[in-house]
């Protein structure tokens, strides 16, 4: 009897090791593939631009005679939208109760761009909408809207159609972190006397030019990732042009201040009261026929928010690493916790089991002299079995 309880005990032993070199050995796999992967870059297909349905509306093909309109993605300025950085664009057909729509989308490098596209291509005489993204506009027999870093175009559809292309700008991409930022400098266009549909987001000397900027563009520094809005105003104080410039640091914009200036001065007195100033990154200019004290009343009003957006780490290597090695002691602490749990859980299990074995043969669970003796030391008496 003895014998086999030596014979049960080693074996528990021998389990109790395995267990043990098994769960260290997926602990280690578990280490080495956190580890990897710090360098693994997971690509996830980019989704569709346009659904094959929304709502109501089934993709269909081209009709045989495409519908023409005379607001278009597709004969909008080339060089002025190259400038807005587009990424991909689509183009489908659409049919619901007999009737057809053609929808034309283009996705850009981020939201600013879209917005940009949106302020080219959308014409004066249409009225802005709220109920479709995050900008959009109806008329001419068209609606026209952004979604994130989207711009899309409708055609042949009127205001009466918005309720029924909200499943539309639900299923576009979405814009995620820095590439969904707004732009900031068509919020500083102040409201007071404002004409609808004037407000032009620039950032370019094409999209500058088309969008009926009243300077020289080729001179306005944008080589420097200068950026513009423009917008007209009409009211009791007469008609007037606001220009804003926006570069990235406040001596760059001061450099650009004096050539602003001669600009003006370049343009002589048909261009009426003219009046240029500069804060910090901003370039402000106002040309029309305000009154002198209310043209610059309106400049100096108008103030930067200050936003802080981190596109680009300071020391992108450093703190890379920093990073990294934050993340691997974390799961190596997470996992030394998992282990001690681990081995808690199995030494309960096999010494529970071996003294819940012992107790079934009519031996104490807690007395186990057979092991409690090396026989290292010559005195200790020598173990007794079979007892």
């Amino acid at each position: 009897m003895g014998g086999g309880y030596w014979i049960g005990s080693s074996c528990s032993l021998r389990c109790m090791r395995v267990g043990v070199r098994l769960v260290a050995g997926v602990g280690l796999l578990w280490v080495a593939g956190l580890a990897g992967a710090q360098g693994i870059a997971v690509n996830v297909p980019a989704a569709p631009l346009l659904p094959l349905s929304f709502g109501e509306w089934k993709s269909v093909a081209a009709p045989a005679v495409p519908v023409v309109s005379t607001v278009s993605l597709v004969n909008a300025n080339k060089e002025a939208l190259e400038e807005c950085g587009p990424q991909r664009s689509q183009v489908a057909d659409y049919a619901h109760n007999g009737r057809n729509v053609h929808v034309e989308a283009i996705e850009f490098g981020d939201r600013t761009g879209a917005y940009s596209a949106f302020t080219l291509v959308k014409r004066r005489e249409m009225s802005p909408l709220k109920q479709l993204g995050a900008a959009a506009a109806v008329g001419d027999g068209a609606v026209l809207f952004t979604v994130g870093t989207s711009i899309a175009l409708v055609y042949p559809a009127t205001a009466e159609d918005i309720a029924t292309l909200k499943p539309l700008v639900e299923s576009m991409p979405k814009a995620m972190g820095n590439k969904g930022i707004a732009a900031l400098l068509p919020t500083l266009v102040p409201a007071k006397g404002l004409v609808d549909g004037t407000v032009r987001y620039a950032l370019g000397p094409a999209t500058y030019s088309a969008e009926g900027g009243i300077l020289p563009a080729n001179s306005l520094g944008w080589s420097k990732e200068a950026e513009a809005v423009t917008a007209e105003y009409k009211d009791k104080r007469g008609d007037e042009t606001l220009t804003i410039f926006l570069y990235p640091t406040p001596t760059i914009a001061g450099t650009y201040t004096r050539m602003v200036q001669d600009l003006v001065g370049a343009m002589g007195p048909q261009s009426g009261v003219s009046k240029v100033r500069r804060e910090g990154e901003l370039v402000m200019l106002v040309t029309g026929s305000f009154p002198a004290d209310e043209a610059q009343r309106m400049i100096e009003n108008i103030h930067l928010k200050q936003m802080v957006s981190i596109d680009n780490d300071v020391a992108p290597t450093v703190h890379t690493q920093i990073i990294q090695t934050y993340s691997l002691l974390t799961n190596i602490a997470i996992l030394s916790g998992v282990l001690m749990f681990a081995a808690v859980l199995l030494g309960l299990f096999l010494g529970g089991g071996r003294a819940m074995f012992r107790v079934m043969r009519g031996k104490p669970a807690a007395s186990e002299p057979e092991f409690l003796s090396l026989h290292l030391n010559p005195k200790n008496k020598a173990a007794r079995f079979g007892e």
